[in-house]
């Protein structure tokens, strides 16, 4: 009886011990998110800013423009960002001469702010050029942009094409801009 109990005892040591020592692997994070997106803005320099966040891949809602949910707004060839003049984030930017593969690390300091309406930290024009026999734009090669974002994140992202939405009429409605871009959700500054 007592070798019974014994060998009882020993087995559910045992097996105490396997179950206590397997480890359930978790599942690794992903942390850089890949993207090729495009988005619909208004061709008018008076219509309302279209507001795209990294975060969520998504665009929001003018109703929460005075909220973090958005890091860059377009109109018309206008960015703004979610910090300082345009909302309460903290978002900034560099507009490198890079090739987008060639990122490989988002820069320790030189982001700009949008510190006045007149003072933007992406210059209109700065990022790409008119063709006015076409009244085309064309994003500049080998140009990218590194963002933090409203809520201090990295990502880096390159305007791929400006296209305008089929219209008819005189006048296009609006825009199309596709972009690609790289999304750091871990914080890290690296992609």
């Amino acid at each position: 009886m007592k070798k019974t109990m014994m060998a009882g005892a020993v087995l559910c040591s045992a097996l105490l011990f396997t179950i206590s020592s397997c480890k359930k692997d978790s599942d690794p994070q992903i942390t850089v998110i890949e993207k090729t997106d495009s988005i619909k803005v208004n061709f008018s320099p008076a219509a309302p800013y279209t507001f795209f966040s990294f975060k969520n891949d998504a665009l929001v809602a003018n109703t929460d423009s005075a909220t973090t949910k958005w890091d860059f707004g377009l109109r018309f060839t206008t960015f703004i960002l979610n910090s300082h003049t345009y909302g309460p984030g903290n978002a900034a930017a560099i507009l490198q001469n890079s090739i987008y593969g060639s990122v490989t690390t988002a820069p320790d300091a030189g982001y700009a702010y949008d510190t006045t309406s007149a003072q933007k930290a992406i210059k209109d024009g700065s990022w790409y050029d008119y063709n006015p026999v076409t009244h085309s734009f064309a994003p500049k090669a080998g140009q990218t942009f590194i963002f933090r974002t409203a809520d201090n994140y990295y990502v880096k992202m390159e305007l791929l094409a400006v296209d305008y939405e089929a219209f008819t009429g005189p006048v296009p409605v609006r825009l199309i801009y596709r972009f690609r871009y790289t999304y750091q959700s871990s914080g890290a500054k690296t992609f």
